[in-house]
């Protein structure tokens, strides 16, 4: 329990710390608009190369990523309907309130969870491979089709898609898990560097945007905060616990899938609503909600099947 309590509290730290910043105006306007291109366009795909580059890729087929797959799916597909046909939001809203709901935070407190509680980084590596190969390009194609100028045919959102630094960098990190010889260390060197500012940076984006006023249609539709916030904290866990011991994990196993399903909803969401324009007080929302929630219910998921 103290690993779920030291990585939530270094989390909300740095989020205080953006908060200062954006309410102080210390990096002046349009500062948060800037941190979030550069942690969108440079440090995440960085992480990601540097970090899908050393993964074991059997994690792609084995039980736990099956599990990780089949409850983020649902999730997702729920939410996506919900948004889109009982609901009547745009397609970039639907996609926004869809990660929202289904993008958990593997990298800024799955990976310390992953070392803390259940002592392998590898245990967040199913669930980060798969949001970055299959919640992320789908998002982006989605709102790249209904965002840009000119709407591009199926060959134009291929080459948008392909040319998502973010996608990019973990097609890359992805190719050099997949090739019989490693490249040196050194090589890696200058990605991990910068891809180490990743975390804090949108950390700190996140912070900057709750300093933020919220008049003029700021605060996120409570409706869609409450269905993301439950999908999130309620419903992907359940179905993680479920799934998991009906495919037979047990132990650490069945604790890491259901862990890494209760995570909050990713600060990253935030970068790509403000990178893409659309969702921002709903994803800004979330993050906080769904933070304040995962305290007690990881607290929670570690005493029972800890």
């Amino acid at each position: 329990m103290g690993a779920v309590v030291t990585a939530l509290g270094t989390m909300a730290a740095i989020v205080l710390g953006g908060w200062v910043l954006g309410w102080r105006g210390t990096l002046g306007p349009g500062a948060q608009t800037v941190l979030a291109r550069a942690t969108f366009a440079v440090a995440t795909p960085c992480l990601l190369l540097v970090t899908v580059a050393h993964a074991d890729l059997h994690l792609l087929i084995s039980r736990q990523a099956l599990v990780t797959a089949s409850s983020t799916a649902v999730v997702a597909i729920v939410a996506a309907v919900v948004l889109r046909l009982v609901w009547h939001r745009p397609a970039p809203d639907v996609v926004v309130g869809t990660l929202t709901a289904s993008y958990v935070n593997a990298g800024n407190i799955g990976l310390p969870l992953a070392v803390y509680l259940l002592g392998d980084a590898v245990a967040v590596v199913p669930t980060l491979l798969f949001q970055l190969l299959v919640l992320a390009p789908i998002a982006f194609s989605v709102l790249d089709a209904h965002t840009a100028t000119v709407k591009p045919g199926l060959r134009g959102v291929v080459g948008r898609t392909l040319r998502n630094p973010i996608i990019v960098g973990s097609l890359v990190g992805l190719l050099l898990a997949a090739v019989p010889w490693r490249l040196p260390e050194v090589v890696f060197e200058p990605f991990a560097l910068i891809g180490a500012a990743a975390a804090p940076l949108a950390l700190l984006t996140f912070g900057m945007a709750l300093a933020v006023p919220r008049a003029d249609g700021g605060t996120a539709p409570r409706r869609e905060l409450a269905l993301a916030a439950v999908l999130r904290e309620v419903v992907h866990p359940a179905l993680a616990l479920v799934i998991g011991r009906a495919l037979g994990l047990e132990g650490p196993a069945l604790l890491a899938v259901v862990t890494m399903a209760a995570l909050p909803t990713a600060q990253n969401v935030l970068v790509y609503a403000i990178q893409y324009g659309r969702g921002q007080p709903l994803a800004r929302d979330a993050g906080v909600l769904t933070t304040a929630l995962a305290v007690p219910v990881l607290l929670v998921i570690a005493a029972v099947l800890g």
